[in-house]
């Protein structure tokens, strides 16, 4: 199924935000686009909220309604993430699978960490970088277990099935033949992109080695299972999360279409984009990873 994005506001503000449509209206990004492209060959619809090289950290609004994609904020500004040496804003096409949610009630078996209350991550290695708001069907590769400040933060590495490579790799081992060097540079991005705000170093479960295809796969039905406790409501605690959906059958916050496009008009207009400070953001920082330190 094909989505369209409608945005809303005006790019680089406090109140932009990208809206999800399909056939019939307005639809959730969160609840409303299938897990799976193909059930059967174990592919996955992947939402990008982060094209490649780009350093805006935007994502799936999960406590609003309808879930549109908006850029995060850190003490009322919006947020960017820095340029660590030698990575150039975000060094892959990242997003989220669709119909997970990593449940901050839950224990993880694996990590022993709580979930971080989000659909589960994907880092997008193919060729071709992507627009914000792409929804893109996906093989899963392996998984990273990034610590994030306590939480279990799962790190899906994933490829767009379209991608000339695709068919070369089936499982996390062909990363490195196909693309050497970089599961490496994926685990030291995500130990160090928080160290230039003042915060320690992240670390990662199973002394920093990426799990393969089916683990990855059990870790995604997991979510999945957690995510149709959230939707429905039997889940102990929801977290202050929005669930409004126009197509789970059974969910008690499902939505007519006329409501779930009431709910975009009532967003502001698309204006022009607003200038940002891009000194700031292009800037370099440079990090001693072994003295924890910034320079």
């Amino acid at each position: 199924m094909a989505y369209q994005t409608i945005e809303r506001g005006s790019p680089n503000t406090l109140d932009y935000r990208i809206y999800f449509k399909g056939p019939q209206g307005p639809v959730s990004p969160f609840h409303d686009i299938p897990l799976f492209a193909n059930p059967e060959n174990k592919t996955f619809n992947m939402v990008v909220e982060v094209p490649r090289w780009t350093n805006a950290k935007m994502e799936i609004a999960t406590k609003e309604k309808l879930n549109p994609i908006k850029q995060d904020v850190k003490k009322g500004k919006l947020r960017y993430v820095a340029n660590c040496f030698p990575h150039k804003g975000y060094i892959w096409n990242y997003g989220a699978l669709p119909q997970t949610w990593e449940d901050p009630n839950c224990k993880d078996e694996s990590t022993q960490c709580m979930g971080d209350n989000d659909p589960i991550d994907v880092c997008e290695i193919g060729h071709r970088v992507k627009r914000r708001g792409e929804v893109v069907q996906v093989k899963v590769l392996g998984t990273l277990a990034l610590i994030d400040e306590g939480e279990t933060d799962w790190k899906l590495i994933a490829v767009d099935v379209e991608d000339p490579m695709a068919k070369e790799m089936d499982d996390i081992q062909d990363v490195e033949k196909k693309f050497p060097g970089l599961l490496t540079a994926t685990v030291e991005w995500f130990k160090i992109y928080k160290m230039p705000d003042g915060k320690p170093p992240n670390t990662f479960a199973f002394n920093d080695e990426a799990k393969d295809r089916e683990f990855a796969h059990k870790i995604i039905e997991e979510t999945h299972t957690h995510w149709k406790a959230l939707i429905n409501k039997t889940v102990q605690n929801t977290k202050g999360l929005a669930i409004a959906n126009v197509s789970v059958e059974g969910s008690p916050e499902k939505l007519s279409a006329a409501d779930a496009q009431a709910a975009v008009d009532a967003s502001p207009e698309l204006k022009p984009a607003e200038k940002i400070d891009s000194a700031t953001i292009d800037k370099w920082y440079f990090i001693d990873l072994k003295n924890k330190s910034v320079l």
